[in-house]
């Protein structure tokens, strides 16, 4: 008998937009919480946002990932593929 359930995750990109004067500490609070491997970003080319693909269960789980000085404007987009047949 399996004592580990199977955990179904999902896939989830993660957008990250703040304002310039933020870039420090929002890097910083993401390295502090561990996702900093995960995450892109585009400040240093004037677009300040991070972007990051993570495996949650659910939506609530990625925005996990977003340190609280941003979570409430991050988006949390879940991700899906297609293999060329209709669906």
């Amino acid at each position: 008998m399996d004592k580990h359930p199977e955990i179904n995750l999902e896939r989830y990109l993660i957008e990250t937009p703040h304002e310039a004067r933020d870039c420090q500490q929002l890097v910083t609070q993401v390295r502090a919480m561990g996702y900093l491997h995960h995450f892109e970003w585009g400040c240093h080319s004037g677009v300040h946002n991070g972007w990051a693909i993570i495996d949650a269960e659910t939506e609530a789980d990625a925005r996990l990932a977003v340190p609280p000085l941003i979570r409430k404007k991050a988006r949390v987009i879940k991700l899906n593929r297609f293999d060329g047949h209709a669906e």
